[in-house]
């Protein structure tokens, strides 16, 4: 499973407003419910979790990314959104760097292989420089689900 399968359109919020990485997760968490991918009434309970996985240790895993995500009995299908940053979201990321794209996802509890064969896949794509230069630079966020889908077929 790679982004391509994770995102649609209205997954990719292309200018995120968030200034750290706490407002980036909820921004995401906040496309999410209002694409249907998270019933709202589970919006809080999915923020603690993700929020609990982050404090323990950041997903800012430097190159200007971050990777917030957790296991959640809530959903029953791995989801996530993507948001990128022109201006850049402090992270606390192993570099120091700020992160200008964050792709936050969710896998359903129990489902450990998928939790960690998704988050590689997703680094893997993310570590490409030229990918991550291409979805910085996108005009919107259907070039970017262009770049990615792209991405997944090479």
């Amino acid at each position: 499973m790679d982004l391509g399968d994770i995102l649609s359109k209205e997954q990719i919020v292309p200018d995120l407003q968030a200034t750290d990485r706490w407002q980036a997760i909820d921004e995401l968490i906040n496309n999410l419910v209002a694409t249907g991918k998270i019933k709202p009434e589970h919006r809080e309970a999915i923020t603690a979790v993700v929020r609990k996985r982050e404090t323990s240790m950041s997903t800012g895993i430097g190159f200007g990314i971050g990777i917030p995500h957790a296991s959640t009995d809530l959903i029953y299908e791995v989801v996530g959104a993507l948001g990128r940053s022109k201006k850049g979201v402090d992270f606390n990321s192993l570099d120091n760097q700020p992160v200008h794209l964050v792709m936050l996802f969710l896998v359903p509890q129990g489902q450990f292989q998928k939790h960690l064969h998704t988050l590689a896949n997703i680094a893997k794509m993310l570590h490409k420089s030229e990918f991550r230069q291409a979805l910085e630079q996108a005009p919107d966020g259907d070039s970017m689900l262009q770049i990615i889908r792209d991405q997944g077929k090479k």
